[in-house]
């Protein structure tokens, strides 16, 4: 029949287009992956990260958390987890992530001066990536979340191609030129066969500390229409507060040194 036709070619299809993909190969010890990620830079997807690795602790204890910051030219990791360091070396020349809040964590910020660009070209840049996902000692975890940087690059692709991972989390603002890019992001790891999970709207609304007054600086449903249009769940709806913004930055995330504050 026509049908089954179809399905023959379209099997084929898939097969030769998998050829050129590199095999999934897991990180050793870590049982599920999750990754956070954004169209556009500056939208709070690394304090997202970061609470979220916090809270997935704090809601069972008894779950291992690794947090891994694949943003090789803006690492943010290290000043949000307060972690200042070089990793030590496994006898097997594994570098041994840094803890704090019981999370474990590595960053590209832990190898290289705080102060010091990376300018670097693309096979550099996905040279350091395979270090961070292969040459890391992480133990065994339940969950790793990886903070991704902005954009639907090399790094998103050959993150999403090399590893197993359980879906994808896309953080937007409800700001119309924001949308335009969480929405390439979320297309774009379906295209790669990774579940996307939801996405989290992100400094919805702003209220005045003084009167109480709300404003919707950069839009009021905008995630909440892509949601909608793309058939996904919200999962967050975080407002634009200063506590989250001053916590992250003092190296005190919200969900760890506020935790009954609304945000």
């Amino acid at each position: 029949s026509s049908s089954s036709r179809d399905e023959a070619l379209r099997d084929k299809r898939a097969r030769i287009l998998s050829r050129g993909l590199p095999k999934q190969k897991p990180i050793a010890g870590v049982k599920q992956v999750v990754v956070l990620a954004s169209g556009k830079g500056g939208v709070g997807k690394s304090t997202t990260a970061v609470n979220v690795a916090l809270a997935l602790a704090a809601n069972d204890s008894t779950k291992e958390v690794g947090l891994l910051d694949a943003d090789i030219y803006g690492p943010s990791i290290p000043k949000m987890m307060n972690l200042k360091g070089n990793p030590e070396l496994t006898p097997k020349n594994l570098m041994r992530p840094l803890k704090n809040y019981g999370i474990a964590c590595m960053s590209m910020g832990f190898l290289i001066e705080e102060t010091a660009p990376v300018v670097w070209r693309g096979l550099m840049v996905m040279s350091a990536v395979e270090k961070l996902l292969r040459q890391v000692d992480w133990g065994q975890l339940d969950y790793l979340v990886i903070d991704m940087p902005p954009g639907t690059g090399d790094v998103q692709l050959s993150v999403s191609q090399n590893i197993p991972i359980a879906g994808a989390v896309i953080i937007s603002t409800p700001q119309d030129v924001a949308l335009l890019d969480a929405r390439k992001g979320a297309e774009m790891f379906r295209k790669v066969h990774v579940p996307v999970l939801g996405l989290v709207q992100n400094m919805s609304v702003f209220q005045c500390p003084k009167c109480k007054h709300e404003t919707h600086i950069f839009g009021a449903d905008g995630v909440r229409d892509l949601a909608k249009t793309l058939g996904l769940d919200i999962l967050g709806d975080i407002p634009l507060h200063v506590n989250i913004r001053e916590t992250c930055d003092s190296g005190q995330p919200v969900v760890i040194s506020q935790p009954q504050s609304d945000a």
